[in-house]
């Protein structure tokens, strides 16, 4: 579950190895080129934490943050 907190968006993810990890980020990263919304990531062999804030609304949760966390949920 996502958790908001200090103005971000936070969601640790968890897989089985790197490759699954990555995987995931890839369609992270195609999913957020496409909203041109890029999120603050985090990757440590099978662990990915991703933070969501939109910066030029002065690092604050908006909208954006809450439609890309919905399309990150989707991947899983």
């Amino acid at each position: 579950m996502w958790e908001e907190k200090d103005n971000k968006l936070v969601r640790k993810f968890e897989f089985d190895d790197f490759i699954e990890a990555f995987g995931f980020m890839t369609k992270v990263a195609i999913c957020a080129e496409k909203m041109n919304h890029h999120p603050n990531w985090f990757n440590v062999y099978n662990t990915v934490t991703i933070e969501l804030t939109t910066h030029d609304a002065g690092n604050t949760v908006t909208k954006k943050d809450r439609e890309l966390a919905n399309k990150i949920d989707q991947l899983i």
